[in-house]
Formats: structure tokens, sequence, C-alpha cells
């Protein structure tokens, strides 16, 4: 049986009593409320659910990341990047990026609904999420967001509507990581676009130990 959250937003089941299939379902239930968020992504945890339906927490194991000076800077998006004129900003425009990424994804029976999006940025005023925003001139064409805990930046979605513009943003971030103080980005779930750029899998336990090294409470 999968455990139906309730009461106080810090409690949560051990991640040990995940499921093995589907990886990581976790819980059912609870809120999106700004403590049970934050209380979730400190012990590795995050919801993901369509609309409609009740909230799913996962924990999976093993645990895609990236490491900022792992990040493979290919030669040919460097070029791209140069020829495009791309600039990036950070924490600019993270309601236009979260919209952008929802949008881009209604053919998939989007995860990214209103509830989400009010979550998130709630986590944003709060100071405890993050956005990268490439531009083209003045046009918003890709980027990224995701909740930042001290010095881990837990990755939520990616979107680009023209070339490399979400690379762009990741390799923008990973170059500038002690300026943004980002030691560790959480993938969460394996995809072969970001093993690319040179995530990997680590076990959920190393995963939870690298979260407590670079997690500073707010």
């Amino acid at each position: 049986m999968i455990p139906w959250l309730s009461g106080h937003p810090d409690r949560f089941p051990s991640v040990d009593q995940a499921l093995t299939e589907p990886n990581g379902l976790l819980a059912v239930g609870g809120d999106l409320s700004v403590a049970r968020l934050l209380a979730a992504y400190r012990r590795g945890i995050f919801p993901w659910y369509s609309a409609g339906e009740p909230i799913l927490w996962w924990s999976p194991d093993p645990r895609l990341v990236l490491y900022p000076q792992e990040f493979k800077y290919r030669r040919s998006l460097a070029k791209s990047w140069r020829a495009r004129g791309y600039r990036v900003t950070v924490n600019q425009a993270f309601d236009q990026i979260i919209a952008l990424c929802a949008s881009t994804r209604r053919e998939e029976g989007t995860w990214i609904h209103p509830e989400m999006r009010a979550a998130y940025r709630q986590l944003y005023q709060r100071g405890a999420a993050l956005s990268a925003e490439t531009w083209d001139g003045d046009t918003l064409v890709g980027g990224l967001y995701g909740v930042k805990l001290g010095q881990v930046l837990f990755g939520e979605s990616m979107v680009s509507v023209a070339t490399d513009a979400s690379k762009v943003a990741l390799a923008h971030l990973c170059q500038q990581a002690d300026l943004y103080q980002i030691a560790l980005i959480d993938c969460q779930m394996p995809t072969a676009h970001l093993a690319s750029l040179g995530a990997r899998l680590i076990s959920r336990t190393e995963f939870l130990t690298e979260v407590r090294r670079w997690h500073e409470p707010l």
C-alpha cells in the first residue's frame, strides 16, 4: 500500500519505502504548500502527477545528477551559441519560463498545471527556486527552472522553442556555477538527452548524502 499523506507537512515516509515499479513512487496526497515542498526536496522527494489526479510523490533510485564541472560543453554548442547571439539571464523571467514549459507540453498531458505553477511561484518568491532564461533579442526562446536549496538545484523542466536554447541556459549555469552557488544539479529521471550533456546516475543513498552535503537551511 502506498502511504497517504496527511497532517504535518514534515511527515513523509522513509524513501527506502519507495516502490521499484514504478521506480520511486513513495506517497500519495498531501498538498503543495511551501512547507511541504521544502520538506520534500530536502529529503530527495518531488511531486509529479497529472492535473485532476491526487498528488504523487517520488524518490527514484538511481538518480540522475549533473555536476557543473562535468557538463559537456561541446564545440558544436559553442558555435551555435555564438552564431545565434543568444543571451542568458537568471531569475529575470521565472513566470514566463514556467509558462513556456507548460505550453510546450500540452500534448503530453502536462504536469505543469496551474496548481503546480502557483506552488513553484511561491517557492521562487521565497528565494527557493531559480530560472535561467535564453533570449534571442527580446524574445524568450528557452531556458529552465527548478527548486534551489543551498547549493543544490533540483531541476524541474527545460524548454526550447529555438535551436539549443535550453542547452545554452544550462551551459551558462554550469559555467557560472560558483557565481550562482550551484554544486549539484538534480535531473531526477534518466534521459538520453541529459546524459549526453554529462549527467550520470548515482544511487539514491549517494544522492541524499550529496543533498545533505550541499544543502543549507533557509
